[in-house]
Formats: structure tokens, sequence, C-alpha cells
């Protein structure tokens, strides 16, 4: 199998920053026990990935659903999808609301949206000044972005506390875009950049769910997010084009049958859309308990098509470009 040599990038890896602490003396003068405490850290320069969230939708799997932060150099830029504990995961990263030039979301269900009004609330003192844009999916006769979280932070929505932020009077100083993107198709979207990055986006099949895939450019560096899907358009492996990472869902185990097939790929069809692609890195998000302790046989049925570097993602790792 071709592949494309770019060797002189590092690969991937975890980096942890370890700070020892040492509490003051007691007053007795006995000086109490020194505590350690491990904080994620991405480098102070360069590109990487933070998962802030590995898992699924289910209550026993110990993960908060998939969730993803793009950092460049000391600055979070992008956050894709916020699902339940994105928000305290966002906190323990040390992440700056501030920073952020967008938030995305693969698709509009619970699993990838439900914090995103726990953020804004969150945001009134991040000191941010700027527009949020906020990019989501569209169907063509039906629901979008726009109308999504109308409903949840709008003046009529479920949280109408927060409809100031659609606007420039809000609490936070601030006001969020929606934009929406066409999920239905097969034409790719790339109408938004900033001086740090550039999105692109095609619709993706995720049952009757619409979905996106994102790629996002950052100078030399590509990363691809997969929310859910199957792979029917087969439009992904064009899209993911020599990424430096695609970033997909591991939530169905190879042998799975029935309609689940209709919403995500297995991995075999992962591994094929990677070699397509001639991905750098693949990373598996979105591990559900079909998946988890399963790892050993997917990395088989993956590695028969695809031979590059392959991370099951943890909660808080961060990979570097």
């Amino acid at each position: 199998m071709h592949r494309v040599d770019r060797s002189n990038r590092c690969l991937g890896f975890r980096g942890w920053l370890r700070l020892a602490l040492l509490a003051l003396p007691a007053t007795s003068g006995a000086q109490e026990e020194a505590w350690v405490e491990e904080v994620p850290y991405c480098g102070d320069k360069g590109v990487w990935l933070q998962i802030l969230g590995s898992g699924g939708a289910e209550l026993t799997d110990q993960r908060s659903p998939a969730s993803y932060l793009l950092w460049i150099d000391e600055n979070a830029r992008l956050m894709v999808n916020a699902g339940s504990g994105a928000a305290l995961r966002f906190d323990q990263a040390g992440a700056d609301f501030a920073d952020l030039d967008a938030i995305v979301f693969t698709h509009l269900r619970a699993r990838s949206t439900v914090d995103f009004a726990s953020l804004v609330e969150g945001s009134a003192a991040a000191g941010r000044k700027r527009l949020l844009p906020v990019l989501g999916p569209a169907v063509a006769d039906g629901d979008s972005t726009t109308a999504f979280i109308e409903r949840m932070i709008g003046a009529n929505g479920l949280y109408p506390e927060l409809a100031s932020y659609l606007t420039f009077r809000s609490a936070g100083g601030y006001k969020i875009s929606v934009r929406d993107v066409p999920a239905f198709g097969v034409r790719r979207w790339a109408q938004y950049s900033t001086e740090n990055i550039r999105l692109a986006a095609i619709p993706v099949h995720h049952g009757g769910i619409p979905a996106l895939a994102w790629r996002v450019q950052v100078n030399d560096f590509s990363l691809v997010f997969l929310g859910g899907f199957s792979n029917r358009k087969n439009l992904v492996g064009t899209f993911a084009k020599d990424a430096d990472a695609l970033i997909a869902p591991h939530a169905v185990q190879e042998d799975v049958r029935g309609t689940e097939r209709d919403f995500f790929a297995t991995p075999s069809q992962l591994g094929r859309v990677a070699a397509e692609a001639n991905v750098r890195m693949l990373i598996l998000g979105n591990r559900t308990t079909r998946t988890l302790g399963r790892e050993s046989v997917s990395r088989a049925a993956i590695e028969q098509h695809y031979e590059g570097p392959l991370i099951f993602a943890d909660e808080l790792e961060c990979w570097g470009l």
C-alpha cells in the first residue's frame, strides 16, 4: 500500500504535566504531606488534539460522550461537539472560552449537544468580546442548527435566560452566530475560515439523522472528525485524503448486525476508509460498551486494511500532530 512519507512530523503522543504541590507548614511546625496532581497538558507549541470525551451515550461506560478540542500552541481554537461532561472536561483541560474560534457539531443528538447550554451559561465571566460561530447540520426541508439553538437558548426555548447570548446584549459580552451547513446531497461545503483555522464539511450517512464530517486545516496540518456515520455514501475516503488525523467512532463491533450498521461503520470499514484516505493516524473515539474490551479484535479487523498508527482514545488524552 502506498503511503506518503511524513516521518519528519512527530507522531502523536499523550503529554502530561505533573505538578508537585507542597502544603504550607501546619501551625505545629510539622509539614503536611505533599500531594501530586496529574494535569493534562498539550504542549506550548504546535497543533494538538485533546479528547474531552471518548465514550458514547450509555450511563455504564465511565466516559463522557465523544467531544474534542483542537489546540494551536497554547490556545484552544476549536471545539467539536459538546455532549454531557464536555463543560467539565473543558474546565479540566484548562481551556479559555475566549480563545475559541468556533464550536461545530457533527449532528444534533443529545450526546453531542446537551452541554452547549452549560458552556454558554458558564462563559459569562470568560471575558469573550468577539462573535462565537456555532456551525452544524441542516437539511433541505427540515431541521437546522439555527432552529435547534433557538429551541435550546432562544427567548421561547428551554433556557430563555440565555437568549441574550443570541444578541450583542448578552451577559457575556459576546454574540453567538449560528451557521447552517448542508447535511444533504454530496457537495463539499467550505465557507468558513479564520486566521487560525479553515473548515470544510460534507454530509455523511447516519441512519436518518442529518450528520456532517468536518475537515479542519491548520497551516500544513489537517484533521477530519467523524461523528456517527455508516459510510454508505462512500465520500469520506476522498474528503479525508492525506489528513494527519482521522477521528472516527468505535461504536460497533465487527460482527454487529441489524440497524446499528445503518448508523455506524464497522472496524473493517474504518480501516478501509483510513487506507483509502492515506491518513497518518487513526484515532478512535465514541467507544461504547459494545466495543470496550474488544480492542484487539477491532485492531485486527482494521489492520487488515490500514497500516498506520491506531489510537483508542481515552478521556483528556492529548495527541500532537
